[in-house]
């Protein structure tokens, strides 16, 4: 449920209307790929299958109907402005209950705010959403200066709170809006009531021996496989950690490249557990589609070389109390986690993946309402 948002000085309407002649190039392209050969036999193993590809690209190019999913999104309240010199865009969708508390929803890489939708859905008006395209990514077009780190970003997205009158809020977020989300509570600890995170990136990040040492054996197991993992894994944020822009101009050519390059996560991530529960051909291609239409896979890939400097660097507790729902194969060490967090709550789920908003909106929806609502009231959550 959504009511009308009063205006806010700052704050435009928004709404998504990708041209014609935007979808007819889209599919001229996706008709025109060229193929690679695929050495027999190889599967997932050595990247991205080659027929999985094949039978999507079909799909994109005769199949999926985009028109749908732009009018699923322009349904909801959506709004731009700009803070710090760049352009923000975000989805407000106020419940019908006016005392409800206020929530933003932050996706991660390659991800987009469509994302939530069926998180919103099942959410069913029990908060305030306030649910942002990352910088970079989407509708808010490309970052135009380097420095945009998720410090940076979190303080860009507490001052988007501020000017909406929200006095105190939640923070929810998975991959790199679990990274965002938590420099949120560092930067804005007053007016953070909790932070809910799933997908925390402990897999890839250094792990010191001192760090190690405060772990218990069977932590210390699991991080030594998840450093394994990641070595057979890390290719693609190494190169946009690294070189983003070499990679920008195929990406920003070639719509089935693009595709290609996000199922090394949306489904190379873990084939196994994507074929227990798959993140939906519609959701994937909606969020590729975005990223393409906006021209903005270059910008999105930068957020990894941004962001470099703050991976294995000793993050302060926040002192907001964290919450993490740990979903099959997110791969999270609770004893890392607990060196970078103030966690009052740790729930593992054995369904979904990576992409919980997609893979399990109701686990997800459960964790988050169950969480918050052991805060109790915080304040007001009515914009002023």
């Amino acid at each position: 449920m959504s009511r009308p948002v009063d205006p806010v000085p700052g704050v435009s309407p928004f709404r998504i209307e990708v041209p014609e002649a935007d979808l007819a190039d889209l599919r001229r392209r996706l008709l025109a790929t060229r193929w690679p050969d695929e050495l027999p036999g190889v599967g997932w193993d050595w990247g991205v299958a080659r027929e999985y590809l094949r039978d999507l690209v079909g799909y994109w190019s005769d199949g999926y109907d985009w028109r749908r999913h732009e009018q699923r999104l322009n349904a909801l309240p959506q709004f731009t402005t700009v803070i710090d010199g760049q352009r923000l865009h975000f989805l407000h969708v106020r419940s019908g209950q006016p005392d409800a508390h206020v929530l933003m929803l932050l996706h991660g890489w390659p991800g987009t705010p469509a994302d939530f939708l069926p998180l919103i859905d099942v959410l069913d008006g029990a908060f305030h959403l306030v649910v942002p395209s990352l910088p970079g990514f989407g509708f808010a077009g490309p970052t135009t200066t380097p420095g945009w780190d998720p410090p940076r970003i979190a303080r860009v997205l507490q001052a988007l709170m501020h000017r909406l009158g929200y006095d105190h809020y939640g923070v929810q977020g998975g991959d790199f809006g679990s990274v965002v989300a938590a420099d949120i509570g560092r930067t804005d600890p007053r007016r953070v009531s909790g932070i809910h995170l799933n997908a925390l990136a402990t897999a890839s990040m250094p792990v010191s021996e001192e760090q190690l040492q405060a772990l218990t054996p069977l932590e210390r197991d699991r991080v030594a496989a998840n450093q394994a993992w990641w070595r057979t894994h890390n290719g693609y944020a190494t190169q946009m950690g690294t070189r983003p822009q070499t990679l920008a101009y195929a990406l920003t050519d070639s719509p089935a490249g693009q595709l290609a390059w996000y199922l090394e996560w949306f489904v190379g991530h873990d084939p196994e557990t994507t074929k227990q529960s798959p993140v939906e051909p519609d959701a994937i291609l909606t969020d590729t589609s975005i990223l393409w239409f906006t021209n903005t896979a270059g910008s999105a890939a930068r957020l990894y070389r941004e962001a470099a400097g703050s991976f294995g660097t000793p993050q302060r507790i926040s002192g907001v109390p964290t919450a993490v729902a740990n979903f099959r194969e997110d791969r999270a060490v609770r004893g890392l986690a607990a060196q970078a967090h103030r966690l009052v709550r740790w729930t593992d789920i054995d369904v979904g993946g990576h992409f919980a908003a997609l893979q399990a909106p109701r686990e997800l929806a459960t964790d988050i309402r169950e969480f918050f609502g052991s805060l109790g009231p915080f304040g007001s959550c009515s914009p002023s």
